[in-house]
This record gives structure tokens, sequence and C-alpha cells, in this order.
């Protein structure tokens, strides 16, 4: 198991930008950013491989960018974002032998 810390969001205006980072304690396959609305399940915006390469949901690859510093963090960046992209943001990390999530990122859009 490793750890994962998500930080960044809080509130932010119609239009602007969003800018979450993540922080994984030790060696990942890959870590991803998802997202989750009340009353629905979570859904996976983007992921990054220990090779680096990044593999996207076909809806969220416009507008969403997923980066790394190094091999434990991750940024996720959003531009334009739209009252609709209010929810919480999770980290997770996969290894080998797990599948970790952070305790999840609070992003309110106003309008």
């Amino acid at each position: 198991q490793v750890q994962v810390v998500e930080s960044g969001g809080g509130l932010v205006q119609a239009g602007g930008s969003l800018n979450l980072s993540c922080v994984v304690s030790g060696s990942t396959i890959s870590i991803g950013w998802y997202r989750q609305v009340p009353g629905k399940g979570r859904e996976l915006i983007a992921l990054i491989l220990n090779n680096g390469r990044a593999h996207y949901s076909e809806s969220m690859k416009e507008r969403f960018t997923i980066s790394r510093a190094n091999a434990n963090t991750v940024y996720l960046r959003a531009k334009t974002v739209k009252p609709g992209d209010t929810c919480v943001y999770y980290c997770n990390a996969k290894t080998s032998w797990s599948s970790d999530w952070g305790q999840g990122a609070q992003v309110t859009v106003s309008s």
C-alpha cells in the first residue's frame, strides 16, 4: 500500500483554470485522476504510466491535462472550467498489489 495525498482545488471561477497535485509515497504502475459527482460512481479523467505515457478519457481530453514532475508527483490541470466540473477529484495509485486512493479534493466552480 502507498500513501496518496491530493492538494489544490477549492473555489474556482467559471472560465478559469484548475490545478491539482498528487504526491504518492512509493513505486507505482500508474497514477490517475478521477472525479465523482454526488450520487454517481468515480469517473476516470486521465492516468499516467510509470513510463510517462498518458491516457485520457475521451470525454475529458479536450480540457484536462495530466503531467508529472517525477515518478511520485502528478498534476492535473483543467482549462475553462464550468459549474459542471464541481465535484470531488481523487488521485489513485496502482501498484502490483494495491489500488490506493487519496482523500479527495473538493472543487467548486462558481458561475
